[in-house]
């Protein structure tokens, strides 16, 4: 069982988050949390509840710290909206969270995921193979998608025949 995860909030309104593990060892979450996830900060995004910028500091294997600063005001606020419904101060949240920012990160650089979602008057929508894969697959050191694996666990999830 790891330790906690420690969050302390500095006097500049940043809020700290001792993480006793590297990201790449972040538990999977379940789709629909993920899919929940996906709708809340689109709703907060919308709504314009920007969060505080979070610093993230991970232990890495060999005790080295990891930095990673959610600084940018869409992560912020997506954050937050993670943080209201599943709290970032556990494995758990952290792990929906950054799996979040790690799927609209690489649909912003895979065209070739374009077919696993759609653009409607409401949003994105999801594809379920897609939302399994993103709940499913390990991230990388750097709390990312491998594009390589990603391709890979999709082209053995979808049925010949279905575009992609």
């Amino acid at each position: 069982m790891p330790e906690p995860i420690r969050v302390a909030r500095s006097p500049d309104g940043v809020v700290a988050y001792a993480i006793p593990l590297p990201p790449e060892t972040l538990p999977p979450v379940a789709p629909r949390d993920l899919e929940f996830a996906w709708d809340r900060a689109r709703d907060a995004a919308a709504s314009e509840r920007w969060g505080p910028p979070r610093r993230l500091v991970f232990r890495r294997d060999d005790g080295s710290p990891q930095e990673m600063l959610l600084a940018d005001v869409d992560a912020a606020c997506w954050a937050e909206a993670v943080d209201g419904m599943h709290d970032l101060g556990t494995l758990g949240g952290l792990s929906l969270c950054l799996r979040l920012l790690a799927l609209v990160e690489v649909m912003s650089r895979a065209r070739w995921l374009a077919g696993l979602y759609a653009m409607t008057p409401q949003g994105i929508e999801l594809h379920p193979t897609l939302l399994r894969a993103a709940a499913a697959m390990p991230l990388d050191a750097a709390a990312r998608f491998d594009e390589t694996g990603l391709k890979r666990l999709l082209s053995r999830s979808i049925p010949s025949g279905a575009s992609a």
